[in-house]
């Protein structure tokens, strides 16, 4: 399958937490090895919606960076590299915005959602607004084959093809590979502390960096069963936040389900799950604090990966969009007279 090629990426718009692992890097890490793959550190894309902190952006390039290696993805098997360092990304762009219309993004429901969310109405930063085909040409660029997603992200994918299918009817066969989307099968949604999805702007997560003692604080603030009076009364376990993290992270599964039994019985402490809880998260995210800790301290390793990452992106990306040009007709060759 490496001569498959594979596109993902993040918004560095702060270091990354268990929902990340849970939901993505895990399945990164085993498609590497199957892929060839490409990381994309979005910040030219975190700007659409922080254009007034970009030094923040810039901080948490190497932060995400350092999660990405502490967890275990490897700069021998991943092309890890920043957006705003392949200047073929937007020159791409201003070609396949003319083959999508303003109205089909505006229906992007991702689009609508996130407007909603961040209180724009009728004032929409126009980078923000045109962000899905900003994706569409990421994936373009890299002749991604497939793109890992979740189900809400569908019509992001479905755009995409749509645009390179426009595309080789317009100017050729063949010429952009129209990606599939890959839904992994092992995609967790672990929520963040308060029960809603775990989302750095809504402060409930909990990172991959945070000492024990943060942890338990987070813990401590972990949503409970709301219709429980006291601690004699029954509870439901699904509607305890505790028991989530214990079913993804907790190995001992028996140990789990007498919990849940004598929950729904009454008579258990949230504090007694919360604590077990916070055991089997410290544990798991221990080791990786400690890669992150060394490697965030290296700042020439980090400089290194991205520098090979970045540097095999420019090529490929360039590959595609000299193919596109040509395509196109716009292969111009006068500027030989001036260096000749």
């Amino acid at each position: 399958m490496k001569n498959k090629i594979l596109l993902t990426g993040d918004r560095p718009t702060g270091p990354l937490h268990i929902g990340h692992y849970a939901g993505s890097i895990k399945n990164r890490i085993e498609m590497q090895k199957e892929f060839e793959t490409f990381i994309m550190v979005a910040d030219a894309q975190a700007i659409t919606d922080n254009y007034d902190n970009v030094a923040k952006i810039r901080e948490n390039v190497y932060e995400v960076v350092a999660d990405y290696l502490a967890c275990g993805i490897d700069p021998a098997q991943a092309n890890i590299f920043v957006q705003s360092m392949i200047p073929e990304l937007p020159e791409l762009t201003q070609y396949l915005l003319n083959l999508v219309s303003i109205n089909r993004i505006g229906h992007n429901p991702t689009v609508k959602a996130e407007s909603r969310q961040k209180g724009y109405e009728e004032s929409v930063p126009a980078g923000f607004y045109l962000y899905p085909i900003f994706q569409v040409a990421d994936i373009i660029a890299f002749d991604a084959d497939v793109v890992p997603v979740g189900r809400d992200q569908a019509p992001m994918l479905e755009l995409a093809r749509d645009v390179a299918g426009k595309f080789n009817a317009q100017y050729g066969d063949s010429i952009l590979v129209e990606p599939e989307a890959l839904f992994p099968e092992m995609v967790i949604n672990l929520p963040g502390i308060d029960g809603n999805k775990m989302s750095k702007s809504l402060g409930n997560a909990i990172y991959l960096k945070d000492s024990r003692e943060v942890i338990a604080k987070k813990m401590k603030k972990m949503k409970s069963d709301p219709t429980r009076a006291s601690i004699s009364d029954p509870g439901d376990p699904d509607k305890a936040i505790a028991f989530t993290y214990l079913d993804i992270f907790d190995k001992d599964v028996e140990g789990v389900a007498q919990l849940k039994k004598e929950y729904r019985a009454g008579g258990l402490g949230d504090g007694v799950i919360k604590q077990r809880a916070l055991e089997v998260v410290d544990a798991f995210i221990a080791p990786i604090r400690k890669r992150r800790e060394e490697i965030i301290a290296d700042t020439a390793l980090i400089e290194k990966v991205l520098a090979a990452g970045t540097a095999a992106a420019r090529e490929k990306s360039h590959k595609t969009l000299k193919r596109c040009k040509e395509a196109m007709g716009l292969n111009y060759d006068f500027l030989s007279l001036v260096t000749s």
